[in-house]
């Protein structure tokens, strides 16, 4: 019995079109273009009980889901280009909770990585360490939080956005004694080339286990030493320092202890240092009656692979590349671990605060005996304290940490039990939304505690896809980076610390190899083809009985095209779909003054410009954080004043690079800083106060605009902070959750928000558009040329709205007199090109200054300049087509397109030169929509027809002033007479 929900008409033709072999990226090209017209392509959700499926798609993308045995993506699919995305299953996602790793749907039993095929995924099975599904829950999309939509912003935005959305429930079944084990055992069976994991969890040594020996190499009290001939400065104990080795690189220096009987785990925490070494790298050894098998680290890789590794040696031979060919970081401590589980030994590895894996396993013989003794340090291939023929250079290493542990006891198999019982009573849940009119999914998950004690979430993958790589080389090279997968834009909104999504989603959305990809043309398996969305630390968060922790979001775009405008149209409109406030786009005043009078005087002049909002500029004076309630009526009034002039009215406040009390400063792990320096913490006493102060100030003064100079920038604390923040592994979860929260609120509030920051899919409306500060000290003329190159740069993925310039009035860093427009009635020209220059193309800047005219030429001209842009608001805060980049050699100009608009394009030209030009452009006007003819009309009325080529090209001729702007509106040829 098939059941489904059909929303959309173009699914049918563009499955025919498949069908047909039609080129299905050349038709979206022409009258289907999604960028041209959205409405063909909505969103539906497709449930096949016979088929045991379920799908979404748009017409535009479709990702398809098995339901049964258990839940997991099996397609992903590019219905513009006809490309399937997705090569090989796994997990829908992964949760760490209470230190036990736990995959998330999926299926394992896969051949091949490289393709996929119906008949494999009918013999494919369900991972027993899975949470496996339980429901399948669909609707549509709700907001992340409410937008008040109180300003102008673009036409025909909608909040929610429309489309459908799927929940995927999963738990984790009943379990016998034996699966119980098996679920905590982490067999390390999915690092085979035919599971869908790599490398497998493994479980936490303490669990169930009696510890026997810590040693955190105090002192070498307990051990003998073997250090190498070789050299004399040849030590284990370097500058009497216990635990450190200083010996030639391909030497062995090692320390050895007895070991008690009932030992079933040893564990080594060793910070390779300096050490470049291979077969000799650091490691661990356990010392059997009959045999030695050594796990070590392997900073120079292999004779194939010059990479960071892992190794083992079995007590017969040496496998150099221990868990696959994974480049590996030996720049933080790992730990290695060797636990015996009946006749098997199986090697686990973390990095500092990752989660144990498990990169092989060793079976012994029967005839192995005892486990006697465990080695430290440097040994030979296998594990014994011979040197290599060439020793090399000195290398230094830290032992830092050693433990042993016992058998599972009585008490640890009900503490296990008890741990898997509580994995019982959490569900996760997948949540995806599709969106009408864009190839665009989002994606979360929820981890529902249902049980009666709380339980920490440790960790967690939010998504996992294995794609179809970019390229195939055969080689890898040190220094050349290999192309990832282009055709799929992925960001999150846990985004900070940078002004592009790429920087802003650094920590979380990783492109890595993938090991189990064995046929893969890259011999050393390095082919980023691999998305992991996941935090680098924590989150670490307690769950509490009855409660639900909600991840970040992820979210994916597809392209269909190469073209960098296409990409960047597609971009921009992602962004005007899922953070739609960034359409807002206020002409704003940035007043440097703190008087309440003056302010009052500069509302009166914006208002009569035609200026719609004035904040209180860094340098002005006002603080925001002053709480006192006299200071708080004040404004009040003040801002009262200014929404009777229909005038907004906002401040500003200094949060990242700021310097408070250094008991509020976030402090960050060794070998890091932070972003900007210095940084309080948002979970600090402090730092809680600040939050509470910008709520308090907005909520009784009635202010409309919030620039918030550097909110928090992700840096990492390793400060307790309770009973917020833990350390290290939770601040950043924290201190972003808590900073989002309150932009959220300020934007249900109908607060404008400026940030320096990438906190656009939570609330923020601007960040910078991207330019170097001091040059807004350099001679007006070249600020000209500058503000047209960073606006032509940042809007390759900004929309004009999404990215604030900068006009200095006055003195900003330098540059005196040259640099600055006041006296503004001195320098009109000039004022009428950077309004010209940020106007014309959609921009607004900061006007940072005392004052916006002072006489009536000044008063005319930004009157003037006003006017014109709110005439043609609409056309000029759509999407831009790039066209020449200034130079100052020769004309510069962009086109704004819109084919929902009836005024569906403007060209503005710019003349850097001293003469004027006249000429013909070749201008592409694909994006207005408009086929065959067009016509151009200019300031003055006059209309020219225009001719489209084939390609919707046009010669268009202009004419522009010596150091002047021209703009023609393109216009329907029907609209002619108009």
């Amino acid at each position: 019995m098939r059941s489904s929900v059909w929303r959309l008409s173009s699914a049918l033709l563009m499955a025919i079109c498949l069908a047909c072999g039609t080129n299905v990226g050349k038709m979206s090209q022409a009258a289907d273009d999604f960028l041209l017209n959205a409405s063909p392509y909505t969103a539906e959700v497709e449930q096949d009980d016979t088929a045991k499926t379920t799908t979404m798609q748009n017409g535009l993308v479709k990702r398809v889901w098995k339901t049964d045995p258990n839940g997991a993506c099996i397609a992903f699919d590019n219905l513009m280009t006809g490309q399937s995305m997705l090569r090989s299953v796994r997990p829908e996602a992964s949760v760490t909770i209470n230190g036990l790793d736990c995959p998330v749907g999926g299926l394992i039993g896969q051949p091949n990585h490289a393709f996929l095929t119906d008949a494999w995924l009918e013999q494919m099975k369900v991972d027993p360490k899975s949470m496996q599904l339980i429901h399948v829950e669909v609707g549509e999309p709700a907001e992340r939080f409410a937008w008040n939509t109180r300003r102008h912003h673009a036409p025909g935005v909608k909040w929610p956005p429309a489309g459908v959305y799927v929940r995927f429930d999963y738990a984790l079944p009943e379990m016998s004694g034996d699966q119980i084990a098996e679920f905590a055992l982490g067999t390390g069976q999915a690092t085979a080339d035919s599971e869908g994991q790599t490398p497998s969890v493994a479980p936490p040594s303490d669990l169930g286990r009696t510890l026997l020996i810590e040693d955190e190499f105090a002192s070498l009290d307990g051990w003998q030493t073997h250090v190498s001939t070789s050299h004399p400065r040849s030590s284990v104990s370097n500058e009497g320092k216990p635990g450190e080795i200083y010996t030639p690189a391909n030497t062995a220096a090692f320390v050895e202890r007895k070991l008690p009987t009932d030992t079933r785990i040893v564990e080594a925490t060793i910070s390779a240092g300096t050490d470049e070494s291979s077969s000799w790298g650091p490691g661990i050894a356990v010392v059997f009656a009959n045999r030695v098998v050594k796990f070590n680290l392997r900073p120079g890789g292999n004779a194939y692979d010059k990479f960071p590794l892992l190794g083992i040696w079995d007590g017969s031979r040496e496998n150099p590349n221990a868990g696959g060919r994974m480049r590996l970081d030996f720049s933080q401590p790992w730990t290695l671990r060797v636990r015996l589980e009946g006749s098997k030994l199986y090697c686990d590895a973390k990095p500092v605060d990752g989660a144990w894996k498990n990169y092989g396993q060793v079976q012994l013989p029967s005839d192995v005996g005892e486990m006697a003794a465990v080695r430290l340090g440097k040994m030979d291939r296998a594990g014994e304290a011979s040197d290599f023929s060439e020793p090399g250079s000195l290398v230094r290493l830290q032992l830092l940490r050693f433990a042993a542990y016992g058998p599972i006891n009585q008490a640890g198999r009900a503490e296990l039990e008890q741990l898997v019982e509580q994995h019982r009573q959490v569900r996760v849940s997948v949540h995806y939304e599709l969106y009408d009119g864009i190839p665009a999914f989002s994606k979360w998950i929820t981890v529902q505690n249902l049980g009666d004690q709380s339980v920490m979430l440790d960790r967690f993958t939010a998504e996992e896809l294995a794609v179809v790589e970019h390229t195939n080389w055969v080689e890898f090279r040190e220094g050349v980076a290999m192309p990832r997968p282009d055709y799929l834009h992925v960001e999150t909104d846990f985004a900070f610390g940078g002004f592009t999504p790429s920087n802003a989603n650094r920590h979380v959305v990783h492109w890595r190899s993938d090991p189990l990809y064995s046929t893969q043309v890259n011999y050393a398996r390095q082919t980023p083809c691999r998305l992991v969305v996941e935090p680098t630390y924590g989150p670490a968060q307690q769950i509490a009985a009855g409660d639900e922790f909600a991840s970040f979001r992820t979210f994916e775009l597809v392209y269909d095209d190469g073209n960098r405008e296409r990409r960047g149209l597609t971009l921009r409109r992602f962004y005007r779909t899922l953070a739609p406030w960034v359409t807002e786009n206020p002409i704003t005043h940035h007043l440097l003054s703190n008087n309440p009078a003056r302010v009052r005087e500069a509302v009166d002049q914006a208002a009569e410009v035609g200026f719609e909002a004035i904040i209180l500029s860094f340098g002005s004076g006002f603080n925001m954080e002053n709480t006192s309630p006299e200071h708080l009526a004040a404004w009040k009034e003040v801002a009262d004043y200014a929404e009777e002039k229909g005038i907004e009215l906002g401040c500003y406040s200094l949060f990242s690079s700021r310097g408070v009390t250094p008991a509020d400063m976030i402090v960050s792990p060794e070998g890091q800083s932070p972003t900007h320096g210095q940084c309080p913490a948002v979970t600090s006493p402090w730092g809680q106060h600040w939050l509470a102060t910008i709520r308090q100030f907005y909520e009784t003064t009635g202010f409309d605009q919030f620039e918030n100079d550097g909110p928090y920038p992700g840096d990492v604390d390793v400060t307790p902070r309770p009973p917020l923040q833990q350390g290290i592994n939770d601040s950043r979860w924290v201190q972003w959750s808590q900073t989002a929260q309150l932009y959220r609120d300020l934007r249900a509030a109908g607060i404008f928000i400026n940030a320096p920051d990438y906190y656009y899919l939570n609330g923020s409306n601007k960040c910078g558009m991207g330019y170097r500060e001091v040059n807004w000290s350099l001679p007006r003329a070249h600020q000209v040329i500058h503000t047209r190159q960073n606006i032509y740069d940042g809007t390759w993925n900004k929309t004009p709205s999404m990215g604030w310039m900068f006009v200095p009035l006055t003195q900003y860093h330098g540059g005196g007199a040259a640099a600055t427009i006041e006296p503004l009635h001195e320098h009109l020209d000039h004022y009428r090109q950077m309004m010209q220059s940020n106007l014309g193309l959609g921009v607004q800047a900061h006007y940072r200054g005392p004052r916006l005219f002072d006489g009536p030429e000044t008063k005319a001209l930004v009157t003037e300049q006003v006017v014109w842009f709110k005439e043609y608001r609409d056309i000029l805060e759509s999407d831009v087509v790039h066209g020449r980049r200034a130079d100052g050699r020769d004309l510069d100009w962009m086109l704004h397109a819109n084919a929902q608009l009836d005024r569906p394009g403007m060209l503005c030209v710019y003349n850097p030169l001293e003469h004027a030009v006249e000429r013909e452009l070749t201008i592409d006007l694909y994006y207005t929509g408009l086929t065959d003819s067009a016509i151009a009309k200019g300031a003055d009325g006059t209309s020219t027809p225009l001719t489209l080529d084939s390609r919707q090209q046009s010669k268009v001729p202009v004419k522009v002033p010596a150091q002047g702007m021209q703009w023609l509106l393109i216009l329907p040829p029907e609209q002619q007479a108009r």
